[in-house]
């Protein structure tokens, strides 16, 4: 929980429909199948800024600051192709990289820094790897393995048409769009 006077804020990409709830009716797969339903505490989505924390009180310079941001960006494709894993406890849909989505998440990362004083040490030394969780920190150990023997084979595709970033705000219990701001 943040202190209080703050709130909980990610920025991310979420498919539109109908992929959006495709990608939902897999999430309520591992939480049926393998007992995971973490990843159903937010919308399927690709994080281009971890969570971080923000005084409730200069929200709106957040929200101004993100317009700015979103000014002048251009749509773009982005491509999703199959499953992969994060062992041992992770398995999500692969996001194909692309050179508009590297920039985007490399502007968006510098401009949080330099605008709005955005640090996220813990993640620094992780590169971006774009991808949309189907289950993470609750899928057992010995269910991770059952569950990546039944999707490592199986095929996934789907794409959308990147047109907005999304901030998320999470409630005390679950991230919801807050805020989308198109391009």
């Amino acid at each position: 929980m943040p202190p209080p006077g703050k709130s909980k804020y990610l920025i991310a990409l979420i498919p539109p429909s109908p992929l959006v709830e495709e990608i939902q009716v897999l999430k309520h797969h591992f939480k049926d199948t393998y007992q995971s339903k973490a990843s159903l505490n937010s919308p399927p989505h690709i994080t281009l800024h971890m969570p971080f924390e923000w005084r409730d009180t200069k929200e709106e310079i957040l929200i101004a600051a993100l317009r700015k941001f979103v000014s002048g960006k251009t749509h773009f494709e982005l491509q999703l192709q199959d499953f992969s894993r994060f062992a041992p406890r992770v398995i999500y849909l692969n996001v194909l990289e692309s050179e508009p989505l590297r920039t985007l998440q490399s502007d968006l990362h510098s401009f949080c820094k330099t605008e709005l004083n955005l640090f996220n040490a813990r993640y620094r030394d992780l590169p971006f790897h774009p991808h949309i969780t189907l289950a993470f920190r609750d899928l057992k150990k010995e269910k991770f393995e059952k569950a990546w023997a039944e999707f490592k084979e199986k095929n996934f595709a789907g794409n959308f048409i990147i047109e907005k970033i999304t901030l998320l705000k999470h409630d005390g219990k679950v991230w919801n769009p807050y805020a989308d701001f198109d391009f």
